[in-house]
């Protein structure tokens, strides 16, 4: 019997049965094999052309648990297109059913590219109980808070109780550790109820290392023509790789549609390879906005060669994607927060030029040579508006990669720390906190991943022989201080204490005041392209004017250094707009900060006094 399917492959459930369809084109023969309480029910599927093999299973309903039998094989392996593991990447699937939840965001419009204020998280560490249900409860204080996107790391079923989440495996299941399906719909939901969009964090670059069974149903799912820095890559553009492309797109697709998401952040896509007419990338973009009849999508990229022509329009030559990750904003700032220019932030001295640069281009690094790499860096991308980049001085892998797990708060002086913060979230990109920064979390956040023993010590050595690029990590005193990988003490120090945020109201205090003048003001929010310029005033000061059609501009004035008193100004951009003055709005310094007080930043008979390590905004009065 012929049934209609949405998807290419895995259980879809109908009302008198289930339909299964599967791709393995080395294979004779395949069948279905159910788990009923007393005895094993099986089905044999019908070949069809190209590889796939599929059957209708009456009376198999949703909640149904299977796997499939290979060529007479004694052993079973779980569904490839799996929509659940609950019991883990090497137990049996379990059939969903999407219909059964109820949405109640009918009206939701969708996340656009523009006016974003992104906050990372990873649903396992954000709460003490690392569930869907859990993090729901802290929606609408993300909400109040300013902030208007998601971006939750994976979530595709991965072995162990602890991980990371980008060595998943069964890329259509969410993991079992955090709730059900519908948890996760629910919390998609509630989102959406507070205003605030979700992306995912997808990883379309290879599959991790234990429960991968995708190679035992068809070895044509990998390649061996390149090569990524974790494992086998995709087969995108090599013999039989149609089936291998429609399976990564429609996950895409599947979880626009079936979960609501908002949009995806694509993991390392330099490692995506696909020298086809058709890059993968590009055909993913058109699934997922198809996939989102009268709603915006958001379309993130992770790529560290710096590639703008990923959000290019596919018309032009690009592949249609909306934003770009920005390390070089986090490695200038990092810098200049820290003062260690170790590995890939070599390159980068956190200068005041630098962030007059990012703020008004994007990438720093747009073709020129970059030592680190004896190469050039970067495409050019002077064309691209701010809302293309993405801006961050923490995210999961930054933080981790301290070594310790340190926040950017714990390497830098708090004055230096406010200043940053303010230029974060006030800059013309994208802003993205990454969980807790908001209120300065002291818990760290460590690599963890819960492999099985033999695998457990290859992942710890190798962590150790990453971070030893960094000098000042290759001290053998500082082994005693990393966190094994595998420990679940590990995993567990990583969890965020909400009391914090009482403990440090001044700084979620600093980023709510911030993110509101984002927010209310149309200076900041507007993301206009050529809209901020920008001077330097000193060693480690420098201002950002905001332009505005009637000319009542912004002004933001940043000192990452010692006080600095400029008695003459001969600098254009400093000057007030006609017919009013300066008045201030915010200064990092206010007490309410914990700042040490806000002195007299301009007068007639002085001059110009930037307290050290301070930002301050100003917008006009009219006289």
């Amino acid at each position: 019997m012929t049934q209609a399917r949405r998807f290419p492959a895995g259980a879809e459930p109908h009302s008198d049965g289930t339909h299964f369809r599967v791709w393995a084109p080395r294979c004779a023969r395949v069948e279905l094999a159910i788990e009923r309480a007393d005895r094993e029910q099986t089905f044999l599927l019908t070949p069809e052309k190209d590889g796939y093999f599929s059957v209708f299973a009456e009376g198999v309903a949703a909640g149904a648990r299977y796997r499939y039998r290979l060529d007479g094989d004694a052993k079973l392996y779980p569904d490839p297109a799996s929509r659940l593991q609950p019991q883990g990447p090497h137990g049996p699937s379990e059939v969903v059913d999407p219909r059964s939840f109820i949405w109640t965001d009918r009206d939701w419009k969708g996340t656009a590219k523009t006016g974003q204020v992104l906050y990372e998280m990873h649903v396992g560490t954000f709460t003490k109980e690392g569930t869907w249900r859990a993090a729901e409860r802290e929606l609408a204080g993300l909400a109040d808070l300013g902030i208007t996107c998601l971006e939750v790391m994976p979530v595709a079923e991965f072995p162990g109780e602890f991980g990371w989440g980008y060595d998943g495996v069964n890329l259509f299941a969410p993991t079992h550790l955090y709730g059900s399906p519908d948890d996760f719909r629910r919390f998609i939901d509630a989102a959406h109820g507070v205003g605030i969009g979700v992306i995912l964090d997808v990883v379309y670059n290879h599959l991790g290392p234990d429960g991968n069974y995708l190679g035992l149903f068809a070895e044509e799912y990998f390649t061996d023509d390149h090569k990524t820095d974790w494992g086998r890559a995709i087969n995108f553009d090599g013999e039989r790789s149609g089936p291998v492309r429609d399976f990564f797109a429609s996950n895409a697709e599947y979880w626009i549609e079936e979960y609501h998401l908002d949009g995806l952040r694509l993991d390392a896509t330099q490692n995506i390879y696909d020298d086809s007419k058709n890059h993968i990338l590009a055909e993913i973009a058109r699934r997922v906005r198809a996939a989102a009849p009268g709603r915006s999508t958001f379309l993130v990229a992770e790529n560290e060669p710096q590639e703008s022509d990923l959000v290019r329009p596919q018309k032009e030559g690009g592949k249609g994607l909306d934003a770009l990750w920005n390390d070089d904003f986090h490695h200038s700032a990092y810098v200049a927060l820290t003062g260690r220019r170790e590995a890939y932030r070599t390159d980068y001295l956190g200068s005041p030029q630098e962030f007059i640069s990012v703020a008004k281009f994007g990438y720093l690094y747009q073709g020129q040579w970059y030592s680190w790499q004896e190469q050039g860096r970067g495409q050019a991308g002077l064309d691209l508006d701010p809302a293309s980049f993405i801006n961050f001085i923490q995210n999961h892998d930054q933080v981790a990669n301290s070594g310790r797990g340190l926040r950017a708060h714990q390497m830098s002086s708090p004055g230096r720390y406010r200043a940053m913060t303010a230029l974060l979230l006030l800059a013309p990109g994208t802003p993205m906190l990454f969980q807790g920064q908001e209120f300065a979390a002291s818990s760290p956040f460590l690599y963890f991943a819960d492999h099985n023993s033999d695998l457990s010590k290859l992942v710890e050595g190798g962590r150790v022989e990453f971070l030893e690029q960094f000098r000042s990590l290759v001290d053998p005193a500082l082994r005693p201080k990393y966190h094994a990988p595998h420990d679940r003490a590990t995993f567990e120090r990583c969890k965020l204490d909400f009391a914090e945020r009482e403990r440090n109201a001044h700084l979620d205090r600093l980023t709510r005041d911030l993110l509101h003048l984002r927010r209310d003001d149309a200076a900041f929010r507007s993301q206009q392209r050529r809209g901020v310029d920008g001077a330097v005033l000193g060693n480690h000061a420098f201002l950002l004017r905001y332009f505005q059609p009637d000319g009542l501009d912004r002004l933001l004035l940043v000192n990452l250094g010692p006080d600095l008193h400029l008695a003459q100004a001969p600098e254009p951009l400093l000057a007030p707009p006609k017919g009013a003055r300066w008045n201030l709005v915010l200064s990092t310094d206010d007490p309410k900060y914990d700042g040490p007080g806000v002195g007299e930043i301009e007068t007639e008979a002085e001059g110009w006094r930037l307290a050290a390590e301070s930002a301050v905004v100003f917008a006009p009065q009219l006289l």
